[in-house]
């Protein structure tokens, strides 16, 4: 990774995912990406900005989910994203796209992006466009996989990688081997696709909103520049950058506008606040966030490889990236994620405010888990976790290390929700009355601040598939359906 420094500008051209020719010949293209994350929000000036910028903008695009808040979401149907919120963000800037004809994308639709969830986010679309008037053809990418064709993936050894397929209820903590049983309990399965399915919807065109199940993040904003016949590595690495939004800028943000405009052999991302500014520090920080190996971005068609990659300073706002490089894989790949109920949960969430009771922590933890084994037995199956909170780092000072305060968490997953509450009521009386060497009061060893204590949560996903299987086609997990929104179409 090198710096450097220097600049650009373009002229625009009208066009799905069409790139814009500049004085000189050379084509550029410019992407808006609304913020992190759909329901994140964004500021008032930026969304001002580029209103007054939108004949110059060719894609608006906004991720809309991830894998990041656990497999709960995709098991239950439900979004972790809020209602209220990502209707606000999208009826703030829908109208002005569709005035202009500029694509909005939307991908991982409702947090998770099963068909449930794509649901979930089309009807807040279409209650918009009911309240304000709104008329648009809208592609649908629906990326859900039946368990039979995963088991068929599975019989003919298309399944090849594995990650993080840890169940929370089981005491081993080595990964499990996917089975046709485990599909099967699976309540929704999805495929991760990559920008192929996106090129294929803006190749044909005449689309004004283009919403997507699960995806890669950066397929939403690689894909048109893909399209429009930029180099995939580029493409990808500028897509890497602006997918969570205004987060490569100062001050940092998720919860605000980024535009990047690719050209013939760079990208040029700058926030669309005033108040923001993107550093060549902050830029190539945000390139290695959440890459295993810095110089390299993994795709289903293949590797960006930034080990060549230029950073430039070319105004106080504005960074300049080069070099980015693309190399197609030797067999593209999907990753498939399932979520399987596991358990249901309650916790009991208290304090600890005496130094003699949080040194005697550990001891009391332990005599709690044996007085529960003793109360529970036959067909009780569960699993407890204490956990402690806020207690000193290794090596550090005794002037850091807090002496009266430390958080308890009691958590309880079991079979059944009548179990888990159970479990953790017996594990809460006892963790409040259990004795230690030394001990001077009767009162209780824990505050707690709620009330009640216990708390159910309900229930317990697992990953039981986050897997790897190899495909022919990267558009063969999508199914693409357009529909017309608006009376008036």
């Amino acid at each position: 990774m090198q710096n450097g420094a220097t600049g650009f500008i373009g002229e625009r051209t009208v066009g799905c995912a069409a790139a814009k020719c500049g004085a000189k010949g050379e084509k550029s293209m410019k992407i808006v990406s609304l913020c992190g994350l759909l329901g994140y929000g964004y500021e008032e000036a930026s969304l001002q900005r580029i209103c007054e910028e939108m004949d110059h903008i060719d894609i608006v695009g906004v991720d809309a989910g991830s894998v990041d808040p656990g497999p709960y979401y995709l098991g239950s149907g439900l979004s972790f994203t809020d209602r209220n919120a990502v209707k606000n963000d999208l009826a703030r800037v829908l109208p002005t796209v569709l005035s202009h004809r500029v694509p909005l994308i939307i991908g991982t639709a409702g947090g998770a992006g099963s068909e449930t969830h794509l649901n979930w986010c089309r009807y807040i679309i279409e209650e918009i466009a009911a309240e304000k008037g709104l008329n648009f053809r809208m592609a649908l990418i629906k990326t859900d996989v039946t368990k039979d064709c995963v088991k068929k993936m599975l019989r003919s050894g298309r399944i090849v990688g594995q990650q993080h397929a840890r169940p929370p209820i089981a005491a081993q903590q080595h990964e499990r081997p996917l089975t046709e049983a485990s599909v099967d309990k699976c309540t929704h399965i999805v495929s991760q696709i990559g920008t192929e399915p996106f090129i294929k919807v803006l190749t044909q065109g005449d689309v004004d909103v283009v919403l997507a199940g699960r995806a890669c993040d950066t397929a939403i904003y690689a894909a048109p520049a893909i399209q429009a016949g930029f180099d995939p590595g580029l493409a990808v690495h500028m897509a890497k950058i602006m997918e969570c939004g205004a987060l490569c800028a100062e001050p940092m943000t998720a919860s605000d506008m980024m535009t990047a405009t690719i050209k013939d052999n760079t990208f040029i991302l700058e926030p669309a606040s005033p108040d923001r500014r993107c550093t060549v520090e902050r830029v190539a920080a945000h390139t290695m966030y959440e890459q295993a190996n810095p110089y390299l971005i993994h795709e289903p068609a293949g590797t960006a490889d930034l080990s060549r990659c230029i950073y430039e300073q070319i105004t106080d706002r504005a960074v300049k990236v080069s070099g980015s490089a693309f190399r197609p894989a030797g067999r593209p790949t999907l990753k498939l994620e399932g979520a399987m109920l596991e358990g249901y949960r309650t916790i009991a969430i208290a304090g600890i405010n005496d130094p003699d009771t949080i040194r005697h922590a550990d001891m009391i933890m332990a005599r709690v888990h044996e007085f529960v084994k003793t109360q529970t037995s036959g067909d009780y199956e569960y699993q407890i976790s204490l956990r402690k909170y806020g207690t000193p780092l290794p090596g550090a000072p005794p002037e850091e290390k807090p002496q009266n305060n430390l958080g308890i968490i009691i958590d309880v997953v079991a079979k059944t929700q009548e179990t888990a509450n159970t479990v953790c009521a017996l594990s809460r009386a006892r963790f409040l009355h259990t004795d230690y060497p030394g001990r001077k009061a009767t009162a209780g060893n824990l505050a707690f601040p709620f009330s009640p204590s216990d708390i159910v949560c309900g229930p317990v996903y697992s990953f039981g598939i986050y897997h790897l299987a190899e495909v022919d086609d990267l558009c063969e997990t999508a199914r693409i359906e357009y529909v017309s929104v608006g009376s008036a179409i």
